[in-house]
């Protein structure tokens, strides 16, 4: 039995632990659940005041997530980008178009995200604009770490961040379209936009 390298698979799971542990820390600062002993209907209007309350504390933790994963992402494309670079001007030309190209889809997803979380256009804008910081500290710590040998980034890095996506996914935007329409047309659409995403995907690492 020849020994398997799982250090891809304790990166995913280390970063599906961390975020687990980073919306833990959000909900347990964003305040407790208070108790109502009243008549039963203001018990019942408490009870929708309070899940509407709830809702709107769950699109807050999903924005705050959201952040966090951009950022993590925009470093990880950094780290990609600066990596390129060392590999030759060609290669770092293509993969920092190719980093753009996918990138304008997935920032208008995240603006819309945080606008839905609450974050007025220019706070998700500013936001934005401050995980845009991870793709330079990404690229400048890919060009130090290359440059002395280092196999981090491939190893650890890139499978925590896919980690991080994975939880984000499954906690936060699979429960949201189950919770949707039900209309089998909207249920089409949302399918096939996941396919053409991976599509795209697929085409991005191959070319």
């Amino acid at each position: 039995h020849e020994p398997h390298d799982m250090t891809v698979g304790l990166g995913v799971l280390g970063g599906i632990i961390t975020f687990l542990v980073v919306e833990k820390t959000v909900r347990l600062f964003s305040g407790g659940h208070g108790h109502s002993h009243s008549t039963d209907k203001k018990k019942q209007d408490d009870k929708s005041k309070k899940s509407i309350k709830n809702k709107k504390e769950e699109m807050k933790i999903a924005g705050y997530l959201n952040l966090a994963a951009d950022f993590t992402h925009n470093f990880t494309d950094g780290l990609a980008i600066g990596a390129s670079y060392i590999a030759g001007s060609h290669v770092g030309i293509i993969t920092t178009i190719t980093i753009l190209l996918h990138e304008i889809p997935h920032e208008i997803g995240d603006f819309a995200i945080l606008v839905q979380s609450g974050c007025s256009r220019g706070k998700a804008m500013m936001f934005q604009l401050l995980t845009a910081f991870g793709a330079i500290s990404g690229t400048f710590l890919s060009l130090y770490l290359e440059s002395s040998g280092d196999d981090i980034v491939s190893s650890l890095v890139l499978p925590f961040t896919a980690g991080g996506f994975i939880y984000i996914a499954t906690v936060s935007v699979i429960p949201e379209l189950l919770e949707g329409s039900n209309k089998f047309s909207q249920s089409i659409k949302e399918i096939l936009a996941l396919l053409a995403g991976v599509y795209m995907m697929v085409l991005i690492a191959q070319y």
